[in-house]
Formats: structure tokens, sequence, C-alpha cells
């Protein structure tokens, strides 16, 4: 895997960006009937993806990032759910459905193929890598 630099450089984000994006056009569009508790819990959880992505990554160690991960995939997991209840009160069809659920499929994967590399690491973040250079003697 390359190194990362930022975390708008991981898929996952980027793709839970996009996501993002598109299901915010569908709340913009009047789509969820002002059903404000949907609305806000999608908007929760779609936000809470790209965020927790976002935040561990920035943490610079590899177990408070898989910490936040864990909480990303489990986003992911929670936006399904909400869109069956945008799919069963009819603010969305069936093929929107299937696409958004596959969309959000999709980042879960990706996320937890980042949390298996990681637990596979032997890199522990880069905040560990600036104490273990700091801990070594000069010459």
């Amino acid at each position: 895997m390359a190194t990362i630099k930022n975390f708008e450089d991981i898929i996952s984000w980027q793709e839970a960006r996009d996501l993002n994006n598109i299901l915010g056009k569908l709340i913009n569009e009047k789509r969820f009937e002002h059903n404000y508790k949907l609305i806000n819990q999608i908007e929760g959880s779609t936000g809470s993806i790209m965020n927790n992505i976002a935040e561990g990554f920035e943490r610079g160690g590899n177990r408070e990032f898989l910490q936040f991960l864990f909480i990303a995939k489990g986003s992911c997991g929670e936006l399904r759910s909400q869109l069956y209840w945008a799919l069963d009160r009819q603010y969305i069809n069936q093929p929107e459905f299937n696409k958004l659920s596959l969309h959000a499929m999709k980042i879960g994967s990706q996320v937890q193929k980042l949390i298996t590399y990681l637990e596979d690491s032997e890199i522990k973040g880069v905040k560990y890598k600036r104490r273990e250079t700091e801990l070594k003697p000069t010459s």
C-alpha cells in the first residue's frame, strides 16, 4: 500500500465524500418529505464515515486510526439501515436504494481492507516514528 500523506488521499474517504454529496442532493431536492429525524440521521452517519476516517488518520497512530476506522465502518452499516427506512417510506425508489446501498457497502469493504492492512502492519504510525527518532542516541 502506498504511503498516504493526507486523509484526503484515502480512497474510502473520497468515496464517503461522494456518497455524502449524492445524499445531500437528494435531501436538498426535498425527497425526504420533511422527515427531519431521518435527514439528521443520514447527515450524521454519512458525515461520521468521512469524519472518523479523517480524525483517525490525523491522530498519527495506528491504534487510534483503527479505532476510528471501526466507527466509520459501523456508520456505513447505520447508513444502510437508514436507506431501508428511506426506501420503506418511498423517499427513494428501489434502483436508487440499490445504488446507494452498494456504494455504502463498497466503502465499508474499503474501510475493512484498510483495517486489515493496519492490523497486520509493523508500522505504528507517524507519532511513534517521531518518538523512536527522539529516543535514538546521537553520536
